[in-house]
């Protein structure tokens, strides 16, 4: 069984290293946008999880 969470960690990290390496040159900058990216990610998914919840499918 995969964990959902643990998918979503993976690509929150992918996707905000990535995005950081294109987006800035210096690698304090990258560092900076890449975290504040991958709280971002993981923050919003949490929150719209957590409100889509009393919704079934």
């Amino acid at each position: 069984m995969q964990s959902h969470l643990l998918l979503l960690v993976i690509f929150a990290l992918c996707v905000s290293t990535v995005f950081a390496a294109l987006m800035r040159d210096d690698v304090r900058d990258q560092v900076n946008l890449g975290l504040r990216m991958f709280g971002g990610l993981l923050a919003t998914a949490l929150v719209l999880g957590w409100l889509m919840y009393p919704f079934p499918i």
